[in-house]
């Protein structure tokens, strides 16, 4: 699969899974991408990867795709929506951005506009790894790149439909953890907020649908990223490298101990 492929069957909203890297281990990286994810992100806000670790691990990621059973496209949260976030991360050679903290159309626009060059945005021309995977012709480029906008705080819940209208706009994703937090939940995943949660989610997933565009959730495992597909979301991303670790690790010492 090539970059363009990627953006076509995210447009068509076709289902996707992906799986969620935090950690600085390109090895870790290129086994899963050739597990058949269809995605496989690089946390730049939170995960635990300098801009160093982005481009090896999109490298390892590319590595792993080329022998797994499907293709798997590299995509990059970036730590903020600015141009120098965005712009390094596509040089890179990811296929698409996850923009976190969208609260309005106007973030969305500026998000787009960091991504692509003129005259659809005001990318700065110098796509070093890129040219390689996408090649150099600007147009190109703006063909093959995913936006994703985070829907995560009070104003982007409140302003979802202005967002999921804005133009170059791709796809939405679901920040589970601050989405609650921004519903009054006390921590993540605080039963208390339930039902006000899973009514975001579903008004998330309806307002992308009646907009046309693709709506994507982060969940914790396989069971959950099933659900939210059958619920309408076109593409779920499964839990992360170091939650899995830290999971497994404790299971095998639960057993050995007992």
């Amino acid at each position: 699969m090539n970059a363009n492929d990627f953006a076509r069957r995210v447009r068509s909203r076709e289902k996707l899974v992906g799986y969620w890297v935090t950690l600085d281990v390109p090895p870790a990286a290129e086994r899963i991408a050739r597990l058949g994810y269809d995605y496989v992100v690089l946390d730049g806000q939170h995960g635990l990867i300098g801009y160093q670790g982005l481009m090896t691990g999109l490298l390892a990621i590319d590595a792993g795709s080329a022998i797994g059973p499907r293709p798997t496209a590299g995509l990059v949260r970036v730590e903020a929506n600015d141009p120098t976030s965005i712009g390094r991360a596509l040089d890179a050679g990811a296929t698409g951005v996850i923009v976190p903290l969208v609260d309005s159309a106007d973030d969305v626009a500026r998000a787009v506009c960091a991504a692509k060059y003129p005259p659809a945005g005001a990318r700065s021309f110098g796509p070093m790894r890129a040219a390689l995977r996408i090649g150099p012709v600007p147009a190109d480029s703006n063909d093959a790149t995913v936006v994703l906008a985070m829907i995560e705080t009070p104003l982007g819940l409140r302003n979802v439909a202005e967002i999921c209208a804005t133009p170059g706009l791709d796809g939405v994703y679901v920040g589970p953890s601050d989405l609650s937090l921004a519903l009054g939940a006390r921590f993540p995943g605080d039963p208390e907020v339930e039902g006000p949660f899973e009514e975001a989610v579903e008004l998330i997933a309806r307002t992308a649908q009646e907009a046309g565009i693709a709506a994507g959730i982060h969940t914790f495992d396989g069971d959950s990223a099933k659900k939210r597909l059958d619920q309408g979301y076109t593409y779920a991303t499964v839990a992360s490298d170091l939650s899995h670790l830290e999971a497994i690790a404790a299971a095998h010492l639960n057993t050995a101990r007992s």
